[in-house]
């Protein structure tokens, strides 16, 4: 099979690699599409490690594909099902083997590039907004970093719950488009105490955003901190965390245990899934590419402005 490689000199190059076999629990996965993430960038440049139980080689988090072989013991897919995932890497390829218990039924409501951008992003936010957060109706959620795909499953989810979303967008030209998904106020970095306090911060971008939202919090309030892409160390006051009662949370999925990875792809079945079918949840794609041109879509996808996600499909 072809897959993305990262080479010594952390370099993309698509190979001919071994293809996997079906263990117990296990499907065999034709891959259609495959997202890319932030976490494929920074294991790419040899900051994020494979877990030991992914290719430490071939990035890729999440896919949407068809069962194409069931192993022993499962009992949930059978050959043909549609179906997207989440794992700890190995997704930008050809085929994947998987255990059943990180899949969940594909809605026909998606194509298989939407399909192949879900599960990473819409699973990771709404783990911080809902398990992490604790976000209710009528609450006000800052959303930094909210063109990205994390950025943007945050808004929707948002707004499913009855909160009042504040979209936080560095470029300009992308603002326009968060308020198209939902968000209530889109905004440049450097307003977000002009439209506080807020109740919770959705932090996607990391340690340069983290002493103002500590500032723009209200009493009570919760910071959910997932990325990292402009640092990871913050000098801050920890008194203010203490005088407005606050709480701040980190959030992972590549490295949870695979219980918990499995729980939170469950819950996002249940209760964000029906939104999909309905049609009231989007998944923008930013571009497209073919697996074979993987080393370009790396390039992309440091370039600014994009709005949503880019993903590799295979023909």
């Amino acid at each position: 099979m072809k897959a993305v490689t990262i080479t010594e000199g952390n370099e993309i190059e698509v190979k001919q690699r071994q293809a996997p076999q079906v263990s117990v629990g296990e499907v065999l996965v034709k891959v259609h599409a495959a997202g890319m993430n932030n976490a494929d960038v920074m294991q790419k440049m040899g900051g994020y490690p494979a877990p030991v139980d992914a290719p430490a080689d071939i990035p890729g988090l999440e896919f949407a594909g068809e069962v194409v072989e069931v192993g022993p013991q499962t009992e949930r897919f059978s050959v043909g099902a549609h179906v997207m995932g989440l794992v700890s890497g190995g997704a930008q390829a050809e085929i994947i083997a998987v255990n059943e218990r990180f899949l969940m039924p594909m809605p026909d409501a998606l194509s298989w590039q939407e399909a192949g951008s879900f599960p990473e992003a819409f699973i990771t936010a709404h783990d911080a907004l809902v398990t992490k957060g604790n976000l209710r109706p009528g609450e006000r959620v800052l959303i930094t970093g909210a063109a990205g795909a994390v950025g943007v499953a945050a808004v929707q989810i948002a707004k499913l719950i009855g909160a009042e979303v504040v979209a936080s967008v560095r470029n300009s030209n992308t603002r326009e488009k968060t308020k198209e998904i939902g968000a209530d106020k889109a905004i440049a970095p450097d307003e977000m105490e002009k439209y506080g306090p807020y109740d919770l911060i959705i932090e996607l971008i990391g340690a340069a955003d983290f002493a103002a939202n500590i500032d723009a919090l209200s009493y009570g309030g919760r910071i959910v901190c997932i990325g990292f892409m402009s640092g990871a160390q913050a000098q801050v006051d920890i008194s203010k965390l203490a005088f407005k009662q606050a709480a701040v949370y980190g959030s992972s999925l590549r490295k949870r245990p695979k219980e918990d990875k499995a729980k939170a792809i469950r819950v996002v079945e249940k209760e964000v899934l029906p939104f999909v079918k309905k049609g009231k949840v989007t998944v923008p794609i930013h571009a497209a590419y073919l697996l074979d041109n993987g080393k370009q879509a790396y390039e992309e996808y440091n370039q600014k402005g994009k709005f949503g996600q880019i993903v590799l499909v295979n023909e």
